[in-house]
Protein backbone atom coordinates (compact mmCIF):
# COMPACT_ATOMS: atom_id res chain seq x y z
CA UNK A 1 0.00 0.00 0.00
CA UNK A 2 3.13 2.51 0.49
CA UNK A 3 4.36 1.35 -2.45
CA UNK A 4 1.35 2.26 -4.48
CA UNK A 5 0.48 5.39 -2.66
CA UNK A 6 4.44 6.60 -3.50
CA UNK A 7 4.02 5.32 -6.96
CA UNK A 8 0.89 6.59 -7.70
CA UNK A 9 1.57 10.44 -5.96
CA UNK A 10 4.87 10.68 -8.45
CA UNK A 11 3.17 9.72 -11.87
CA UNK A 12 0.17 12.19 -10.72
CA UNK A 13 3.06 15.01 -9.97
CA UNK A 14 5.01 14.40 -13.12
CA UNK A 15 1.72 14.09 -14.91
CA UNK A 16 1.84 10.72 -16.75
CA UNK A 17 1.87 6.61 -15.66
CA UNK A 18 5.41 5.97 -15.77
CA UNK A 19 6.82 2.49 -15.63
CA UNK A 20 8.48 2.11 -12.09
CA UNK A 21 10.91 -0.65 -11.70
CA UNK A 22 12.51 -1.69 -8.13
CA UNK A 23 14.94 -4.20 -6.95
CA UNK A 24 14.30 -6.77 -4.23
CA UNK A 25 16.47 -7.13 -1.34
CA UNK A 26 19.50 -9.23 -1.80
CA UNK A 27 20.46 -11.94 0.38
CA UNK A 28 22.18 -10.77 3.81
CA UNK A 29 23.28 -12.12 6.76
CA UNK A 30 24.54 -15.25 7.80
CA UNK A 31 22.31 -18.27 6.87
CA UNK A 32 19.69 -20.23 8.81
CA UNK A 33 19.54 -23.73 8.87
CA UNK A 34 16.08 -23.40 9.67
CA UNK A 35 13.07 -24.41 6.93
CA UNK A 36 10.22 -21.90 8.68
CA UNK A 37 12.91 -18.79 7.64
CA UNK A 38 13.94 -17.99 11.30
CA UNK A 39 13.49 -15.65 13.64
CA UNK A 40 13.74 -12.30 12.14
CA UNK A 41 10.70 -12.16 10.33
CA UNK A 42 11.40 -8.71 8.48
CA UNK A 43 13.46 -9.07 5.77
CA UNK A 44 12.03 -12.14 4.21
CA UNK A 45 8.45 -10.43 4.55
CA UNK A 46 9.37 -7.31 2.84
CA UNK A 47 10.49 -9.50 0.33
CA UNK A 48 7.15 -10.81 0.23
CA UNK A 49 5.66 -7.02 -0.34
CA UNK A 50 7.96 -6.47 -3.00
CA UNK A 51 6.39 -9.24 -4.43
CA UNK A 52 3.19 -8.28 -4.12
CA UNK A 53 4.51 -4.62 -5.70
CA UNK A 54 3.65 -6.30 -8.92
CA UNK A 55 0.66 -5.97 -8.63
CA UNK A 56 0.82 -2.34 -9.02
CA UNK A 57 0.69 -1.77 -13.03
CA UNK A 58 3.38 -0.84 -14.84
CA UNK A 59 5.86 -1.77 -12.30
CA UNK A 60 8.54 -4.33 -12.52
CA UNK A 61 11.23 -5.95 -10.55
CA UNK A 62 14.63 -7.22 -10.44
CA UNK A 63 15.42 -10.28 -8.13
CA UNK A 64 18.60 -10.37 -6.16
CA UNK A 65 18.34 -13.46 -4.37
CA UNK A 66 21.79 -14.83 -5.80
CA UNK A 67 23.73 -11.72 -6.08
CA UNK A 68 23.86 -10.69 -2.18
CA UNK A 69 26.81 -10.50 0.48
CA UNK A 70 26.27 -11.82 3.57
CA UNK A 71 28.78 -9.28 5.11
CA UNK A 72 27.27 -6.09 3.82
CA UNK A 73 23.85 -4.92 3.36
CA UNK A 74 24.82 -3.04 0.22
CA UNK A 75 26.29 -5.66 -1.95
CA UNK A 76 29.30 -4.95 -4.52
CA UNK A 77 27.61 -6.43 -7.43
CA UNK A 78 25.80 -4.40 -9.15
CA UNK A 79 26.36 -5.57 -12.67
CA UNK A 80 24.13 -8.24 -12.16
CA UNK A 81 20.98 -6.06 -10.68
CA UNK A 82 21.53 -3.24 -13.37
CA UNK A 83 21.39 -5.73 -16.04
CA UNK A 84 18.73 -7.22 -14.80
CA UNK A 85 16.37 -3.82 -14.16
CA UNK A 86 17.74 -2.97 -18.25
CA UNK A 87 15.72 -6.03 -19.07
CA UNK A 88 12.77 -4.60 -18.10
CA UNK A 89 12.98 -1.31 -19.34
CA UNK A 90 14.26 -3.35 -22.90
CA UNK A 91 11.55 -5.41 -22.91
CA UNK A 92 8.58 -3.45 -21.74
CA UNK A 93 9.35 0.38 -23.10
CA UNK A 94 11.91 -0.29 -25.60
CA UNK A 95 10.44 -2.93 -27.77
CA UNK A 96 12.65 -5.89 -27.40
CA UNK A 97 9.78 -9.04 -27.30
CA UNK A 98 12.66 -11.32 -27.98
CA UNK A 99 13.71 -10.12 -23.88
CA UNK A 100 13.04 -12.24 -20.73
CA UNK A 101 13.02 -9.87 -18.43
CA UNK A 102 12.01 -11.73 -15.13
CA UNK A 103 12.79 -15.16 -13.34
CA UNK A 104 10.01 -17.48 -12.64
CA UNK A 105 7.38 -16.03 -10.27
CA UNK A 106 4.61 -17.61 -7.77
CA UNK A 107 1.60 -18.42 -9.45
CA UNK A 108 -0.21 -20.97 -7.45
CA UNK A 109 -0.36 -24.07 -5.32
CA UNK A 110 -1.76 -27.52 -6.32
CA UNK A 111 -2.28 -30.42 -3.74
CA UNK A 112 -1.76 -34.39 -5.76
CA UNK A 113 -2.04 -36.82 -3.25
CA UNK A 114 0.34 -36.23 -0.73
CA UNK A 115 2.53 -33.84 -3.30
CA UNK A 116 2.57 -29.99 -3.65
CA UNK A 117 2.98 -28.60 -7.10
CA UNK A 118 4.21 -25.39 -7.72
CA UNK A 119 3.18 -23.26 -10.89
CA UNK A 120 5.58 -20.51 -11.57
CA UNK A 121 4.78 -17.42 -14.79
CA UNK A 122 7.90 -15.57 -16.26
CA UNK A 123 9.10 -19.59 -17.18
CA UNK A 124 11.29 -18.31 -20.24
CA UNK A 125 12.58 -20.92 -22.02
CA UNK A 126 12.11 -23.17 -19.28
CA UNK A 127 13.18 -23.81 -15.56
CA UNK A 128 16.65 -25.26 -14.80
CA UNK A 129 18.70 -25.70 -11.43
CA UNK A 130 21.34 -23.18 -12.07
CA UNK A 131 24.71 -22.01 -10.20
CA UNK A 132 26.11 -18.06 -10.02
CA UNK A 133 29.62 -17.45 -9.17
CA UNK A 134 30.02 -13.44 -9.19
CA UNK A 135 29.23 -11.67 -12.03
CA UNK A 136 29.46 -14.68 -14.22
CA UNK A 137 26.42 -15.87 -16.04
CA UNK A 138 23.98 -18.17 -14.28
CA UNK A 139 25.63 -22.17 -15.46
CA UNK A 140 22.54 -24.82 -15.33
CA UNK A 141 23.37 -28.02 -12.96
CA UNK A 142 22.01 -30.75 -14.44
CA UNK A 143 22.39 -33.27 -11.91
CA UNK A 144 22.01 -30.44 -7.96
CA UNK A 145 19.28 -30.53 -6.34
CA UNK A 146 16.81 -27.69 -5.82
CA UNK A 147 17.30 -26.45 -2.57
CA UNK A 148 15.59 -24.18 -0.23
CA UNK A 149 12.03 -25.36 -0.54
CA UNK A 150 10.35 -25.78 2.48
CA UNK A 151 6.70 -27.29 2.93
CA UNK A 152 4.08 -27.65 5.76
CA UNK A 153 0.93 -28.90 7.05
CA UNK A 154 -2.11 -27.97 8.42
CA UNK A 155 0.19 -27.92 12.23
CA UNK A 156 2.54 -24.80 10.45
CA UNK A 157 5.40 -26.82 11.38
CA UNK A 158 7.67 -26.35 8.77
CA UNK A 159 10.38 -29.05 7.32
CA UNK A 160 12.64 -29.28 4.08
CA UNK A 161 11.59 -30.59 1.38
CA UNK A 162 12.26 -32.77 -1.72
CA UNK A 163 12.04 -30.20 -4.68
CA UNK A 164 12.24 -31.51 -8.63
CA UNK A 165 11.34 -29.99 -11.73
CA UNK A 166 8.43 -31.32 -13.51
CA UNK A 167 8.09 -29.86 -16.94
CA UNK A 168 6.81 -25.92 -16.34
CA UNK A 169 6.01 -26.39 -12.37
CA UNK A 170 8.17 -27.77 -9.28
CA UNK A 171 6.63 -30.84 -7.08
CA UNK A 172 7.44 -30.33 -3.75
CA UNK A 173 7.31 -33.12 -1.51
CA UNK A 174 8.35 -34.32 2.47
CA UNK A 175 7.87 -37.61 4.34
CA UNK A 176 7.26 -35.56 7.41
CA UNK A 177 4.38 -33.77 5.31
CA UNK A 178 1.53 -36.06 4.86
CA UNK A 179 -0.79 -33.90 3.66
CA UNK A 180 0.77 -30.75 2.70
CA UNK A 181 -0.99 -27.27 2.79
CA UNK A 182 1.89 -24.48 2.06
CA UNK A 183 5.48 -24.24 0.51
CA UNK A 184 8.17 -21.81 0.77
CA UNK A 185 10.89 -20.99 -1.33
CA UNK A 186 14.27 -18.91 -0.08
CA UNK A 187 12.60 -17.61 2.43
CA UNK A 188 14.65 -16.42 5.08
CA UNK A 189 17.30 -13.38 5.22
CA UNK A 190 19.68 -15.12 3.12
CA UNK A 191 18.84 -18.43 2.26
CA UNK A 192 22.44 -19.92 0.96
CA UNK A 193 21.77 -22.43 -2.00
CA UNK A 194 18.47 -21.17 -3.61
CA UNK A 195 19.20 -22.05 -7.14
CA UNK A 196 16.08 -22.48 -9.22
CA UNK A 197 16.46 -20.21 -12.21
CA UNK A 198 14.99 -20.19 -15.95
CA UNK A 199 16.82 -20.89 -18.84
CA UNK A 200 17.47 -16.97 -19.57
CA UNK A 201 19.67 -17.11 -16.37
CA UNK A 202 17.15 -15.49 -14.30
CA UNK A 203 16.82 -16.78 -10.37
CA UNK A 204 13.13 -17.36 -9.38
CA UNK A 205 11.74 -14.86 -6.66
CA UNK A 206 11.69 -16.09 -3.23
CA UNK A 207 8.00 -16.87 -2.26
CA UNK A 208 5.31 -18.31 0.22
CA UNK A 209 2.13 -20.25 -0.33
CA UNK A 210 0.30 -19.34 2.81
CA UNK A 211 -0.52 -16.17 4.74
CA UNK A 212 0.49 -17.33 8.15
Amino acid sequence: DKQRALIETWRKLWGYDFPFYFVQLANWRDPLDDPSGGNNRDWQFCRMAQLQCLRIPKTGMAVAIDVGDAGDIHPKNKFDVGERLALWALAKDYGRSDLVCSGPLFEKLVIENGVARVHFTSIGKGLIIGTKRGREPVIEDPGGTLKRFAIAGADRTWHWATAVIDGTTVTVSSPQVPTPVAVRYAFAMNPLGCNLYNRDGLPASPFRSDDW
